[in-house]
């Protein structure tokens, strides 16, 4: 059974879904709130809108049944009038007309409904013109507010004269239509806020579950069940799955090369340890004790210094953001180079080159031009030209000298390792060697032919990283 134990994961997962609980609690929150704002408000305006229509279609009516008689007093039939709340007193609808002077002010109440009763109507101090209709708000009877439309008439009959010709109604029942319009608005808003909330919730819930089932994957990987992460991942986190799983396997490969980095460490140092060891339990080897110490440490330090750079790069290869310009290293080794080989006289050849980087370590490019050079520095007679150039994602560095050069037939197992074809001087036969291994490790390669110069051409391709980072 995987452990149970991870709960730091979790509490975060929880922390996620609450964020996102509150992200949609907020944006709900927001989005009703604003919803329900401008319902009412268009209701409310749509319902004020129909009210006056509906009064101006009754100032209509009042208007046409404007008449003056021949002393030139208004008279209305009220019997010709449709709304029985004209009768009905403080019905909450009413009807006045006034009477105007020249000037459009208003002189006295002529006539009024009987729903008035003893009251009038107290219209605003302003001056209309004929024919315009005009509406406001005012107050009615009993204090009550009222949706006033009134306009003005002037006949033939009374020159000079004129009528203010008023329509009020309580705005009570329209207030209250709105306020119920709002509060079923309110609760409907609610109970679909509350419908979204849970739908908000199952939503995360259904979305977050896939990261328990990684938590559950990662809990197998990290307790040893499983070495790598598996399972049914939707879509979405497939490339997070796939990148996790190539860390996996590229953390267990790294594993296990240094695995067997440090067995064929322990397997190389074994020979000269023993071989001291016996020399030193032997009296009669003890006299040449010195002298086979000093060659078993030289071969013990090759062969740290081989495996040592081959696990260096091993582990370094791959990674991202690795990046040395060659041209400053090349410079730095010639210069050690005619040091080296200053006896010979040899004359290094070098053009400059433009900037080309390795996509790699800059002590594993040394380790490969290095021990390139030095072996040129070697055979050659006069002459060792190096040359550079990029091709596509590829560094191609060339290497020529005019030595005696290499049998096409002994190149092969001049690369191999330990395998040194002069006998005559010093080395290890591991150059070639651990400049092959490391030029393989990047996904490159070392590659002998015969030189233009009448020598050995080495040539290393090797990954090239961009000029610009």
């Amino acid at each position: 059974m995987p452990s149970k134990t991870a709960t730091r994961p979790w509490g975060r997962t929880g922390s996620l879904r609450f964020r996102l609980l509150a992200a949609t609690l907020v944006a709900l929150s927001v989005a009703l709130v604003l919803a329900g704002l401008l319902l009412g408000g268009l209701f409310r305006e749509h319902v004020m809108r129909q009210f006056e229509t509906t009064l101006t279609n009754q100032l209509d009516q009042l208007t046409a049944r404007l008449e003056v008689d021949a002393q030139g007093q208004p008279q209305i039939d009220e019997q010709r009038l449709s709304d029985p709340r004209w009768e009905r007193p403080y019905s909450g609808l009413y009807w006045q007309v006034d009477q105007l002077s020249p000037d459009g002010q208003t002189r006295s109440a002529a006539l009024r409904s009987r729903s008035l009763w003893d009251d009038s109507l107290t219209l605003q101090a302003d001056v209309l013109q004929d024919g315009r209709r005009h509406v406001h708000q005012g107050i009615g009877p009993q204090g009550r507010p009222m949706l006033m439309v009134e306009r003005t008439v002037r006949t033939s009959l009374t020159p000079g004269t004129g009528w203010r010709l008023v329509v009020a109604s309580d705005l009570a029942s329209t207030e209250l239509a709105v306020d119920d319009f709002n509060r079923m608005l309110a609760l409907s808003l609610a109970g679909l806020g509350l419908l979204l909330v849970l739908a908000a919730l199952a939503q995360v819930t259904v979305g977050l579950a896939p990261l328990k089932a990684l938590q559950g994957a990662l809990n197998r990987v990290r307790d040893g069940y499983e070495p790598r992460l598996q399972g049914a991942f939707p879509d979405e986190l497939q490339p997070l799955i796939h990148d996790f799983n190539t860390v996996l396997d590229r953390n267990a490969e790294t594993t296990a090369r240094a695995r067997t980095q440090a067995g064929n460490l322990a397997h190389a140092l074994k020979t000269p340890l023993a071989v001291m060891a016996q020399a030193a339990n032997h009296p009669a080897e003890r006299a040449a004790l010195p002298a086979l110490v000093r060659e078993q440490v030289a071969v013990a330090q090759r062969q740290l210094d081989w495996h040592l750079a081959r696990a260096r790069a091993a582990v370094t290869q791959g990674l991202p953001g690795q990046r040395t310009e060659f041209e400053p290293v090349l410079q730095g080794l010639l210069r050690v180079m005619g040091k080296v080989h200053a006896a010979r006289g040899l004359h290094w050849r070098a053009p400059a080159t433009a900037a080309l980087f390795f996509a790699g370590e800059a002590q594993d490019l040394q380790d490969m031009l290095g021990n390139l050079l030095d072996n040129a520095g070697r055979l050659a007679n006069t002459e060792v030209a190096v040359n550079a150039n990029q091709s596509g994602d590829r560094l191609l560095i060339t290497l020529d000298d005019d030595g005696p050069g290499i049998a096409p037939e002994q190149r092969s197992a001049a690369l191999a390792r330990g395998i040194r074809l002069d006998e005559s001087g010093p080395g290890s036969g591991l150059g070639l060697h651990i400049v092959a291994e490391l030029a393989d490790l990047y996904g490159g390669s070392l590659e002998l032919d015969q030189s233009p110069l009448g020598g050995l051409r080495a040539q290393l391709n090797l990954p090239a990283a961009p000029a610009s980072a």
